[in-house]
């Protein structure tokens, strides 16, 4: 009977050939897979700068031109963390707010009370008549007439409200400590994020030396031919990564400073020193304490 038997070439297992073109073929793939990449955040980014540039408009007031990066304000922050919360628990608004609020409430209990006392009111008149008929003939009337009120009962009404304002005094004081606490807060997570972005730095310092010692070496061992082109557009891509990181980090800095100045209570034109004209209301009462009459406002409108 015949037999089949296969010949050698035809029992060595199949392997995919591979050679320069496939090789080449794989990196230009992966190029323009970088590339899409690339493409896509250009894009995000001018989005992201158009957004910034109509949030500056709205807050300024006019385009942004010639724009200087900013720097931080660390020189106005307190020096430790137990020197912030100091600070802000002894200047900041919302705390002095919620204490004049708690005062007012205590006042207005000492009104309520009022009403259970007994009042006294004074009322004087003086008329005078003269007679047409008989010139010279004038009459004049004073009187005086004092009056004292007790009170006996109203219903409980008077008590109901002495009760309702005690509950507001005491909601008014609770709430003074509910903001002590909420200030508190802020103050220790804004400076936990300003000494992190702090630290941040440091590093994306440290991986740019990195990344420009790296990039050096794989342009060395390119000259030889052990590193290809797509190795060196690698190696430049992570130190421009390592910039841009740098260069966020140093945008956090700043907001980081700014906002341990705002959740200590110091974040005014005052303290930045910007030349403005700042408000002071002292000004505004002192022009309208003495208007009995009149619809004109303080500013002639």
């Amino acid at each position: 009977a015949p037999t089949s038997s296969a010949s050698p070439a035809s029992s060595r297992p199949r392997h995919a050939a591979t050679g320069p073109r496939d090789m080449l073929s794989e990196s230009t793939n992966h190029w323009y897979i970088k590339r899409g990449l690339d493409r896509s955040q250009v894009s995000l980014a001018r989005a992201n700068l158009q957004t910034s540039q109509g949030e500056y408009r709205q807050v300024v007031g006019i385009e942004p031109t010639r724009l200087a990066p900013a720097q931080p304000v660390d020189r106005l922050l307190p020096k430790s963390l137990q020197e912030a919360d100091y600070l802000a628990q002894q200047e900041h608004p919302a705390i002095a707010a919620a204490l004049h609020g708690a005062d007012v409430a205590r006042h207005e209990v000492a009104v309520a009370e009022g009403e259970l006392y007994p009042t006294i009111s004074l009322l004087g008149s003086v008329g005078g008549r003269a007679d047409t008929e008989a010139p010279g003939e004038r009459q004049t009337e004073a009187s005086i007439v004092a009056k004292l009120s007790v009170p006996i009962y109203s219903g409980g009404a008077t008590s109901a409200r002495i009760r309702q304002v005690k509950e507001l005094a005491a909601q008014r004081l609770l709430n003074a400590s509910l903001v002590r606490d909420e200030v508190r807060a802020n103050v220790r997570g804004a400076w936990s994020a300003l000494t992190a972005v702090r630290t941040q730095i440091a590093a994306a310092r440290e991986q740019i030396s990195a990344a420009e010692r790296a990039l050096s070496g794989v342009r060395e061992e390119s000259r030889v031919g052990q590193r290809t082109t797509l190795d060196v557009l690698n190696a430049q891509q992570e130190l421009l990564n390592a910039r841009i990181a740098l260069v966020v980090a140093q945008r956090d800095h700043v907001v980081a400073s700014y906002s341990v100045l705002a959740a200590v209570g110091r974040l005014s034109a005052r303290t930045l020193g910007i030349r403005a004209d700042q408000y002071n209301p002292d000004i505004h009462y002192d022009q309208v304490k003495s208007k009995w009459s009149g619809t004109r406002a303080a500013d002639g409108r």
